[in-house]
């Protein structure tokens, strides 16, 4: 199984609990996105550089280091896939600046530094940092 493909799995059941997400860096990858929106999740992706997202999707070119607080201001949670270690404490200050949670996961042996709640799950581990 792919790192991408657990990444989706260890995160896609924690997601559907939201109403409103915001992904930081979708990049490439919109599977995880696409599935959310398909489940009535409202979902806004972010990325630094113009992206094409899935139908029910909203795109907004913005960066977590420089971010526009409107982006994030409606959502329930933050959400990050490979999450390098010098995003983390930018994505829990637009999280918590939102008073929602952030829920990320990192590449390879990456560890967090910020503090958070590792939810161990089959793929791996997803990392949960709450707003408070």
């Amino acid at each position: 199984m792919s790192h991408s493909r657990r990444n989706f799995d260890a995160m896609i059941d924690y997601l559907l609990a939201y109403d409103r997400v915001v992904e930081l860096g979708i990049g490439r990858r919109t599977d995880l996105a696409a599935e959310l929106a398909r489940n009535g999740v409202s979902v806004t992706a972010t990325d630094v550089h113009s992206r094409e997202v899935p139908d029910g999707v909203a795109f907004v070119e913005d960066d977590v280091v420089d971010p526009d607080p409107s982006v994030y201001a409606d959502a329930d949670a933050v959400y990050a896939r490979n999450l390098p270690p010098e995003l983390h404490r930018p994505a829990l200050s637009v999280a918590r600046d939102a008073d929602a949670d952030l829920l990320f996961t990192t590449l390879g042996g990456d560890q967090p530094v910020i503090p958070v709640e590792r939810k161990t799950v089959r793929e791996g581990t997803l990392y949960v940092a709450n707003s408070g």
